[in-house]
Protein backbone atom coordinates (compact mmCIF):
# COMPACT_ATOMS: atom_id res chain seq x y z
CA UNK A 1 0.00 0.00 0.00
CA UNK A 2 1.58 3.33 -0.63
CA UNK A 3 1.04 6.60 0.99
CA UNK A 4 -0.98 8.11 -1.87
CA UNK A 5 -3.75 5.02 -1.80
CA UNK A 6 -4.16 5.74 2.20
CA UNK A 7 -4.55 9.23 1.81
CA UNK A 8 -7.46 8.42 -1.51
CA UNK A 9 -9.15 5.95 1.04
CA UNK A 10 -9.35 8.89 3.56
CA UNK A 11 -10.83 11.56 1.66
CA UNK A 12 -13.35 8.52 0.39
CA UNK A 13 -14.01 7.67 4.02
CA UNK A 14 -13.96 11.44 4.37
CA UNK A 15 -16.94 12.32 1.83
CA UNK A 16 -18.69 8.86 3.27
CA UNK A 17 -18.96 10.81 6.23
CA UNK A 18 -17.47 7.30 8.05
CA UNK A 19 -15.72 9.23 10.90
CA UNK A 20 -13.84 6.20 12.06
CA UNK A 21 -11.70 5.40 8.79
CA UNK A 22 -10.89 8.77 8.25
CA UNK A 23 -10.01 9.37 12.33
CA UNK A 24 -7.64 6.57 11.85
CA UNK A 25 -6.03 6.87 8.51
CA UNK A 26 -5.50 10.10 9.17
CA UNK A 27 -3.75 8.95 11.98
CA UNK A 28 -1.87 5.87 9.98
CA UNK A 29 -0.83 8.75 7.03
CA UNK A 30 0.51 11.20 10.18
CA UNK A 31 2.44 8.15 11.94
CA UNK A 32 3.99 7.36 8.17
CA UNK A 33 5.06 10.59 7.40
CA UNK A 34 6.94 11.45 10.93
CA UNK A 35 8.63 7.99 10.39
CA UNK A 36 9.58 9.31 7.02
CA UNK A 37 10.56 12.60 8.08
CA UNK A 38 12.71 10.41 11.05
CA UNK A 39 13.97 8.02 8.39
CA UNK A 40 14.91 11.46 6.29
CA UNK A 41 12.83 10.14 3.13
CA UNK A 42 10.32 12.55 3.63
CA UNK A 43 9.78 13.70 -0.52
CA UNK A 44 10.18 9.92 -1.01
CA UNK A 45 8.20 7.92 0.93
CA UNK A 46 8.40 3.70 -0.58
CA UNK A 47 5.43 1.02 0.28
CA UNK A 48 8.29 -0.75 2.29
CA UNK A 49 7.87 2.20 5.26
CA UNK A 50 3.99 2.43 5.23
CA UNK A 51 3.36 -1.07 5.30
CA UNK A 52 6.26 -1.27 8.24
CA UNK A 53 3.78 1.32 10.15
CA UNK A 54 0.67 0.02 9.25
CA UNK A 55 2.02 -3.07 10.66
CA UNK A 56 3.38 -1.00 14.02
CA UNK A 57 0.02 0.67 14.39
CA UNK A 58 -1.69 -2.96 13.85
CA UNK A 59 0.61 -4.24 16.74
CA UNK A 60 0.28 -0.92 19.09
CA UNK A 61 -3.94 -1.56 18.77
CA UNK A 62 -3.78 -5.29 19.33
CA UNK A 63 -1.51 -4.13 22.24
CA UNK A 64 -4.25 -1.48 23.76
CA UNK A 65 -7.31 -3.89 23.35
CA UNK A 66 -5.08 -6.44 25.42
CA UNK A 67 -4.51 -3.81 28.13
CA UNK A 68 -7.56 -2.61 28.21
CA UNK A 69 -9.17 -6.37 28.71
CA UNK A 70 -6.53 -6.00 31.65
CA UNK A 71 -8.38 -3.15 33.06
CA UNK A 72 -11.65 -3.98 32.69
CA UNK A 73 -12.72 -1.08 30.49
CA UNK A 74 -14.98 -2.52 27.92
CA UNK A 75 -15.67 0.58 26.65
CA UNK A 76 -12.16 0.74 25.02
CA UNK A 77 -11.75 -2.68 24.32
CA UNK A 78 -14.62 -1.74 22.03
CA UNK A 79 -13.46 1.27 20.23
CA UNK A 80 -9.82 -0.67 19.84
CA UNK A 81 -11.46 -3.25 18.53
CA UNK A 82 -13.20 -0.94 15.90
CA UNK A 83 -10.04 0.73 15.32
CA UNK A 84 -7.92 -2.61 14.74
CA UNK A 85 -10.66 -3.95 12.19
CA UNK A 86 -9.79 -1.47 9.89
CA UNK A 87 -5.94 -1.55 10.57
CA UNK A 88 -5.90 -4.78 9.38
CA UNK A 89 -8.06 -4.11 6.27
CA UNK A 90 -4.89 -1.86 5.03
CA UNK A 91 -2.08 -3.89 6.65
CA UNK A 92 -0.23 -6.04 4.07
CA UNK A 93 -0.50 -9.62 4.47
CA UNK A 94 2.49 -11.00 6.27
CA UNK A 95 4.55 -14.57 4.58
CA UNK A 96 3.95 -16.66 7.82
CA UNK A 97 4.94 -20.02 6.42
CA UNK A 98 7.93 -21.76 7.84
CA UNK A 99 8.19 -24.02 4.78
CA UNK A 100 7.35 -20.96 2.11
CA UNK A 101 10.28 -19.25 3.74
CA UNK A 102 12.83 -21.88 3.87
CA UNK A 103 11.80 -21.91 -0.32
CA UNK A 104 12.36 -18.00 -0.75
CA UNK A 105 16.05 -18.50 0.91
CA UNK A 106 16.93 -21.75 -0.99
CA UNK A 107 15.76 -19.98 -4.22
CA UNK A 108 17.00 -16.36 -3.48
CA UNK A 109 19.78 -16.42 -1.53
CA UNK A 110 23.58 -16.78 -2.17
CA UNK A 111 25.55 -15.77 0.80
CA UNK A 112 26.89 -17.16 3.74
CA UNK A 113 24.92 -19.18 5.76
CA UNK A 114 24.79 -18.06 8.53
CA UNK A 115 21.82 -16.86 11.23
CA UNK A 116 22.87 -13.50 11.59
CA UNK A 117 23.54 -12.97 7.41
CA UNK A 118 20.31 -15.06 6.62
CA UNK A 119 18.59 -12.53 8.69
CA UNK A 120 20.12 -9.32 7.89
CA UNK A 121 18.87 -10.73 3.97
CA UNK A 122 15.31 -11.36 4.88
CA UNK A 123 15.22 -7.99 6.53
CA UNK A 124 16.46 -5.87 3.73
CA UNK A 125 14.78 -7.63 1.06
CA UNK A 126 11.55 -8.91 3.38
CA UNK A 127 10.73 -6.73 6.11
CA UNK A 128 7.03 -5.84 5.97
CA UNK A 129 6.12 -9.07 3.86
CA UNK A 130 6.94 -11.36 6.23
CA UNK A 131 6.52 -12.53 9.74
CA UNK A 132 10.04 -12.45 11.09
CA UNK A 133 9.83 -14.57 14.15
CA UNK A 134 8.50 -17.12 11.92
CA UNK A 135 11.48 -16.30 9.31
CA UNK A 136 13.90 -16.68 12.41
CA UNK A 137 12.68 -20.23 12.89
CA UNK A 138 12.70 -21.33 9.11
CA UNK A 139 16.33 -19.56 9.26
CA UNK A 140 17.27 -22.09 12.16
CA UNK A 141 15.20 -24.82 10.29
CA UNK A 142 16.76 -24.07 7.05
CA UNK A 143 20.34 -23.91 8.34
CA UNK A 144 19.88 -27.35 9.95
CA UNK A 145 18.78 -28.84 6.88
CA UNK A 146 21.49 -27.02 5.11
CA UNK A 147 24.25 -28.70 7.47
CA UNK A 148 22.31 -32.12 7.65
CA UNK A 149 22.95 -32.12 3.53
CA UNK A 150 26.37 -31.34 3.93
CA UNK A 151 27.41 -34.38 6.41
CA UNK A 152 25.22 -36.32 4.18
CA UNK A 153 27.54 -35.83 0.81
Amino acid sequence: MTLEQLQAEMIYAMRQGDKEVKNVLSTLIAQIKKAAIDKGCRDNIDEALVNTEILKAKKQTQESIDGAIAAKREDLVEEYKKQYEIICGYAPSLIDDAERIMNIIAANYMGDISKKDLMKWLNTNYRGKMDMKVAAQAVDSYIKKVEEEAYNV
